[in-house]
């Protein structure tokens, strides 16, 4: 960030559960199932002047279950499919590390990505000039939230439902 920029504001957004369908592992592109609104919801955090900025576990890869690469493009899809809707994702971070991976290229017994450790919140903060004051995140699980908390920012809980609905409500209309 330069010294003539201000920090800038983000959502972090988990991923299975929050902007797409968790299926389980979802890697293939028939998986891809956007949760209602999520298009809608990303649209409005961006016209507020948030950038938006998915964190997501992806033990997946650990577990042999899909590659690297499959996991990189499949969320290069997930963005160019909002964006095709208006929806700006800002960036990207996903951990593909596990303690009980199958490759011990991803094992690790406590990766400071995973959630619910903050790595991916406070990497992103570092790499985009992101104001963690400002800033929140929304996931689906306690281990979300709780990265949340360690990164300092506040959480909130999506369940089910429309997201769109969800952030309208979170921001007060």
């Amino acid at each position: 960030m330069s010294p003539a920029q201000s920090p800038v504001p983000a959502v972090f957004l988990d991923r299975d559960g929050v902007l797409i369908v968790d299926s389980g592992y979802p890697h293939l592109e028939e998986h891809l199932v956007l949760i209602p609104g999520a298009a809608d919801a990303v649209r409005r955090l961006n016209a507020l002047g948030y950038l938006v900025v998915i964190v997501t576990n992806q033990s997946g890869v650990a577990r042999g279950l899909f590659s690297e690469d499959q996991m990189k493009a499949f969320n290069a899809l997930l963005v160019r499919r909002l964006a095709a809707r208006g929806a700006r994702i800002g960036a990207v971070y996903a951990c593909p590390f596990h303690a009980d991976a199958e490759n011990e290229r991803w094992r690790h017994p406590d990766h400071p990505d995973r959630k619910p450790n903050p790595g991916m919140i406070l990497r992103a903060a570092s790499d985009h000039g992101i104001d963690l004051n400002r800033s929140f995140l929304i996931g689906d699980r306690q281990s979300d939230l709780e990265a949340a908390r360690r990164a300092g920012v506040s959480g909130f809980l999506f369940e089910t439902g429309n997201l769109d609905d969800f952030v309208r409500d979170l921001l007060g209309g």
